[in-house]
């Protein structure tokens, strides 16, 4: 799966979602984790209210299960969860190797509810229909 990182540095989450200069993206499995790419954002990005500002960074995990973020207000986190990426705030600036072992961790074992859903995002879903019940109306 794909984990997203709001960071200024490139080594922590220090960073809010509207306000964050990169977001670097990870591939995540249980046994391993390795970059995958590191999105820049620059222009006026400490613009409250500007709603604008979120749509590239939205665009940018759309692929994403996870979004850890230092901070996210109200109408990007609304945003983020109706793109079905689940967002985590850290507490602190925190090391995104750090996150990424713990990460790890909790898919070596048994994942939370919430993570086993993550998981199933972008996986193909399938439904079994009796032909009895396909287009009555044909």
């Amino acid at each position: 799966m794909k984990v997203a990182f709001c960071t200024q540095d490139m080594k922590r989450v220090d960073a809010h979602f509207g306000w964050a200069k990169n977001i670097a993206i990870y591939e995540v499995s249980a046994d391993d984790a390795h970059f995958a790419e590191a999105i820049q954002f620059d222009g006026d990005l400490e613009e409250d209210g500007n709603e604008d500002k979120l749509a590239p960074k939205l665009e940018a995990i759309k692929d994403c299960a996870i979004l850890y973020v230092a901070a996210i207000g109200g109408s990007g986190a609304a945003r983020v969860v109706a793109n079905k990426i689940h967002p985590i705030k850290v507490q602190e600036p925190e090391a995104i190797d750090a996150i990424l072992l713990k990460l790890q961790g909790v898919l070596k074992g048994t994942p939370p509810p919430w993570l086993r859903k993550v998981l199933e995002k972008g996986q193909e879903k399938t439904f079994d229909f009796d032909e009895d019940e396909v287009e009555q109306n044909a």
